[in-house]
């Protein structure tokens, strides 16, 4: 291997432009393979890219270049060779060296621009086309990024250059050669889409994260092109037509956003965006046109395109036009032909072989834009979609697809039965059940049981969307995809409360035989179904019986009720071929509590197929299944739920009463009962006995059904890693995902700016800077830190101030990296070479690192400066005939300035803190208390916190309702936690907080802090400053997660307080209580002291002794007591004492408060 690098060296050193060509040739194979070709980069950079060479080599040699890393150094020579190249008589060299602008790293792109402008400028009008085609090609990949906006920010001089730039670029697509026309559509293209979704800087490798600025700077490119190619859309639209039709592609997408973004109004607000950033405003879209223009040129475009829906060959062409035209049907004044010639047209690609791999995309886009079609269209490929969503590989496509078609088909049956209202005439098939009446799909959903998840997805996404229509639906202004939906939802809801419970009474009858499934332990979709029944019973009050017209019910009202009761029954019967046994005790559950026993038919008592009967026979399989696998799935929580079911069925109707009564007493002597289960069933058979004796004094509201669904598919600790929990939690996360991203989208910065205007709460706050260096050192380092966790991504801001009195020609700034921090290309270091620092003349620069794991990570920083930098090596040499020595002349000629020694400057690292690598996770408390007890690793600590302030400022706090909590976790409101809930417990003046959140590589993690009051003590003694004491119980869904917390717990309190809270060690703690205990007692111990004696001598040594006494047993008492709380209680026993009270607290508020609704 030696020998042939040994043998591409000399080729490249040879002047011979064949023998350099095939030895670059030689060196890209090499580097194809996977080898090192560091050395042979090295080479080609000095001798071909720094000299004279012909327009193939340096062609080759630049694409050496981007497959292997250089040294800063070599960088500099590189940029060196560039410029020397702009001005090199050849245009094809010049087009070559033009090219690699955009493999340059940003940190050197700034300067050889600034460099270059002149040169770059000129290329546009060389009569070249090649040299054209090569600099509109790279500016339009380079200008769009985001390092390059950046740049711009912090750079007027740069920011005017590149805006004159895109103008010539917006220019070229009318240019005459047919290469760079279409080069140049793309390049606006490219910058368009870039103003939305940033994909071409994330994947250029050092992208930095942006800063708010980047938006008002890229505005005003984007509205300069949006205006001339709504001026020139005509003249475009020609220029496009006498493309080869194999470009014609890449001329849609750009007049297609641009008159879009007339049209729909859009420009105006990127032009407010543009001027508020101070960025001069185009003079030229002053002019507004009336709305009729604007529509004819919608109509304009939508005429160019269609043609190519149907007479083109090219599935990529068709795929285009047809997204194209779907992105104009939305504008107002849109038509439903665009959209469904487009979508038919998008269809027909599914048969095509050579497009197979762009299935995704081809149901992304139409399930996206159904919505956009009319009723009778949408009906009629319903179930079409569905079958082509069922054969999609990719999960995340799956679930956005299934959600997209449940939102469809809940919009088209509330749709069709408002306009059935409002006297249209009825479209058949408009109804869930026959939307989902495939055969496939029936057959699917009827079978016990089936090799794909496709079932469970499809009952959970529908159910889930039923819950999302019961929310109110959120409010938009723009006019856009959404509004379309929301505006058809609305229509068919009425904004009436209870609309939704029709779409949703049709779910639940469909998804019906989902109980009988067998899913190998999985509950998620059947949990989510029984979920949304138990809450359509509460709502329509189905224990009452159906309501009659007397009792003010509508005839819909009636025919919901009479359906509910009709499934309730069909439900029983299925009770006998239900196959999982979890969810059989919870059927049971949902089916008793809900149950209208007074309506069954009393003649009917001995027939084994009388709903109650069933109830019992089944209420007995659970109590007595001893088999093997019971034990493995919870029998205890099967029994528990039986048991309350029991109960308030029990004590709901004699009849049933009598048989349970029978079922309990067999089930309490039985072997397989535990000593818990024996008490609670005679606590239960006191309850139906008085409930059956006293018929009278029988109280409803005992037993009402409250319409919540107990159970959960969340497993107990010991569980967690089982199969099936595993696959329900991420079916559960999946499915959730696909549905708030739907219904609730988090708008991007850029739709919040387009649909509520420019407003300057919306900017982000630049985050405070950390000083690196210490007072004394000669240069001053100073950075901060964005984050991308989209991206997993970190970028350190660093800024660097020569303190000394000299100019430093050049210092490197070095950046290790320890933790789970990684380089995207792989170094172990960056280095970032800045020239000529004049003195206390701040430079900027920046490095980029991804995250691969959460753990504790920092960035190291070095400055390695040069004081001797370029004095050369022996300038110093004093000889009377120096000037003589012909060797000393020679050497002086051939120096090239040396670096000399570098003074090294280490910097303090810079951490960053464990909470930028979380993410605020959305709960219901509810929710966080099902999942509280399964996550298995737990760590718990204690940290003091201090207060200033006196007792009166704390009791006027009091008063004037703030609270008196918490004053040192206030910043914990400022970290990337999810708040589920905060109790302040009045009564015994403390508080407990729950957080929640997810890391960025999808572990869970959990937090509760509990504490007391600043006025529960000393409020009349006047402290001027008191400690106060927290317990932090964390728990996560993996141990190296607690691990990573617990190796350093005051560095993680730094993060979550910022400061606020110190560690305190358990034996401190104890002590801490102990030292409390023996201050309480001596206080007793003077109170009673002071007590006044009573006269009888018998009666005062009596109380003597029993004060002895008492305070004997007091102390051993407190003793035992005191320091209890957190010595002689374990982690796991005073975690679960703390849950529980947590729990408690929590139902209490939440009753307390639905209470109050229903009031």
């Amino acid at each position: 291997m030696d020998i042939l690098f040994a043998q591409i060296q000399a080729d490249l050193r040879s002047n011979d432009a064949l023998r350099q060509s095939g030895a670059l040739l030689q060196a890209l194979q090499q580097s194809a393979a996977g080898r090192d070709i560091a050395v042979i980069a090295k080479t080609a950079v000095e001798e071909i890219v720094a000299s004279p060479a012909s327009a193939v080599c340096k062609k080759l040699a630049f694409d050496l270049i981007r497959s292997t890393r250089l040294t800063p150094d070599l960088w500099e020579t590189v940029c060196s060779g560039i410029r020397g190249d702009f001005r090199f008589p050849d245009p094809d060299v010049t087009a070559a060296a033009v090219s690699i602008l955009a493999a340059i790293p940003s940190y050197r792109l700034a300067r050889l621009i600034a460099d270059c402008n002149k040169e770059i400028t000129e290329c546009f009008d060389s009569p070249s086309d090649n040299l054209r085609f090569s600099v509109t090609e790279t500016l339009g990949c380079v200008l769009a990024r985001d390092d390059l906006v950046i740049l711009c920010e912090n750079n007027v001089g740069l920011l005017d250059r590149v805006s004159a730039w895109w103008a010539r670029i917006g220019a070229n697509m009318l240019d005459r050669a047919d290469v760079v026309s279409k080069v140049a559509f793309d390049s606006v293209g490219r910058l368009f889409s870039e103003f939305s979704s940033k994909r071409m800087s994330r994947l250029a490798g050092d992208k930095l994260v942006d800063s708010e600025n980047s938006l008002a700077i890229r505005s005003t490119w984007v509205s300069s092109m949006v205006d001339f190619v709504w001026k020139k859309r005509r003249a475009l639209m020609a220029r496009s037509l006498i493309l080869p039709v194999e470009n014609f592609r890449s001329t849609v997408f750009p007049v297609v956003y641009s008159v879009k973004a007339v049209a729909s109004g859009s420009v105006e607000v990127i032009r407010k965006l543009s001027k508020a950033s101070g960025g001069a405003g185009v003079g030229s879209g002053d002019q507004i046109d009336s709305n009729a223009e604007k529509l004819v040129g919608v109509s304009d475009v939508v005429t160019h395109l269609a043609p190519f829906l149907v007479s083109s060959l090219e599935p990529a062409l068709i795929y285009e036009v047809g997204i194209n035209m779907l992105y104009l049907a939305d504008v107002p004044g849109g038509k439903t032909e665009w959209a469904s010639q487009s979508i038919i047209a998008i269809l027909t690609l599914w048969d095509r072989q050579e497009f197979a791999s762009a299935r995704e995309s081809i149901v992304r886009a139409v399930v996206t834009n159904l919505h956009l079609l009319d009723l009778h269209m949408q009906v009629s490929l319903f179930k079409r979609l569905l079958l082509m969503v069922r054969n999609l590989r990719a999960e995340s496509d799956r679930m956005h697809a299934l959600a997209c078609i449940c939102r469809t088909a809940l919009c088209v049956d509330l749709f069709a039965k408002e306009s059935v209202r409002r006297g249209q005439k009825p479209l058949a098939g408009t109804d869930i059940a026959s939307l989902f009446e495939d055969a496939r799909v029936s057959d699917d959903l009827n079978s016990i049981t089936s090799k794909s998840i496709f079932r469970e997805e499809l009952v959970a996404s529908l159910v889930e969307s039923c819950f999302q229509l019961s929310l109110p639906l959120p409010e938009q202004n723009n006019t856009g995809m959404e509004s379309r939906v929301i505006g058809a939802l609305a229509y068919g809801t009425g904004y009436g409360a209870l609309n939704w419970t029709e779409p949703a009474l049709e779910v639940v009858e469909v998804c019906r035989p989902c109980v009988k499934w067998d899913c190998d332990g999985r509950t998620y979709a059947i949990d989510c179904y029984l979920k949304l029944l138990v809450r359509l019973c509460c709502i329509y009050d189905t224990r009452g019986g159906v309501k009659r017209v007397k009792d003010g019910a509508s005839q819909d009202q009636i025919l919901n009720e009479t359906r509910l009761q009709n499934l309730q029954r069909e439900l029983v019967k299925d009770l006998r071929e239900v196959n999982t046994p979890r969810i059989l005790a919870r059927l049971i559950w949902a089916i008793t509590e809900h149950i209208d026993i007074e309506g069954l038919d009393p003649l009917l008592a001995d027939d084994p197929d009388d709903p109650l009967n069933v109830i019992v026979s089944n209420i007995h399989k659970v109590l007595f299944n001893v088999d093997s696998t019971a034990e493995t799935t919870n029998r205890i929580q099967d029994v528990q739920a039986v048991l309350i079911s029991a109960q308030r069925l029990g004590s709901r109707h004699p009849r049933a009463g009598q048989l349970l009564t029978k079922e309990l007493e067999e089930y309490r002597n039985h072997a397989s009962a535990d000593s818990v289960s024996k008490h609670q069933c005679r606590f239960i058979l006191q309850k139906i006995k008085y409930a059956s004796s006293h018929p009278d004094s029988r109280w409803a509201g005992v037993t009402a059904a409250r319409g919540d669904y107990p159970f959960s598919h969340h497993k107990l600790t010991v569980q967690f890693y089982e199969a099936s929990a595993a696959q329900d939690r991420k079916l559960e996360g999946l499915v959730h995902k696909a549905i708030l991203e739907l219904w609730r989208p988090d708008p991007s910065e850029l739709t919040l700016f387009l649909t509520k205007g420019f407003d300057s709460t919306l900017l982000k706050v630049p985050p405070t800077a950390i000083t690196l260096t210490g007072s004394s050192d000669p240069c001053y380092v100073e950075g901060y830190h964005l984050t991308d966790s989209s991206d997993g991504r970190i970028t350190l801001h660093l800024k660097v101030l020569n303190l000394t009195e000299l100019e430093l020609n050049r210092v490197d700034v070095r950046v290790g990296l320890s933790g789970a921090l990684y380089y995207m290309d792989g170094s172990s270091q960056a280095v970032r070479q800045l020239r000529n620092l004049v003195s206390q003349d701040p430079v900027l620069c920046s490095v980029t690192v991804g995250v691969s794991h959460f753990e504790r990570c920092a960035l190291w920083v070095q400055v390695l400066y040069y004081p001797f930098y370029g004095s050369g090596g022996i300038g110093d040499y004093e000889g009377d005939y120096a000037e003589e020595d012909p060797q000393i002349m020679r050497q002086k000629r051939s120096l090239r300035p040396e670096l000399g020694e570098p003074v090294i400057l280490r910097c303090q690292p810079y951490k960053i803190p464990l909470t930028e690598m979380l993410l605020p996770h959305q709960i219901s408390p509810v929710e966080f208390f099902r999942l509280w007890p399964s996550l298995p690793a737990i760590v718990e600590y204690t940290g003091t916190y201090t207060y200033e302030g006196s007792g009166f400022k704390a009791t006027a706090a009091q008063q004037y309702g703030t609270s008196p909590f918490l004053s040192g976790l206030k910043s914990l409101s400022s970290k990337p936690f999810h708040k589920v809930c905060s109790h302040i417990i009045r009564t015994v003046a403390g508080f407990e907080l729950c957080y929640f959140a997810k890391t960025w590589h999808g572990g869970f993690l959990g937090m509760m802090i509990f504490g007391a009051s600043e006025v529960s003590r000393n409020v009349d003694l006047g402290d001027e400053t008191t400690t106060m004491l927290c317990k932090f119980v964390v728990r996560a869904s993996d141990s190296s997660i607690t691990k990573e917390i617990g190796s350093d717990l005051q560095g993680w309190l730094d993060d979550l307080t910022d400061g606020g809270v110190e560690y305190m060690p358990e034996d401190e703690v104890k002590a801490a209580a102990a030292e409390r205990l023996r201050i309480s007692m001596e206080r007793l111990a003077l109170l009673k002291a002071a007590q006044p004696r009573k006269t009888a001598k018998s009666d005062d040594e009596e109380s003597e002794d029993e004060d002895k006494k008492e305070k004997k047993d007091g102390e051993d008492d407190d003793e035992k007591k005191g320091p209890s709380t957190l010595s002689k209680l374990t982690a796991e026993e005073a975690e679960h004492h703390a849950l529980q009270a947590a729990v408690l607290q929590e139902w209490h508020m939440l009753c307390k408060d639905r209470t109050t609704e229903v009031n």
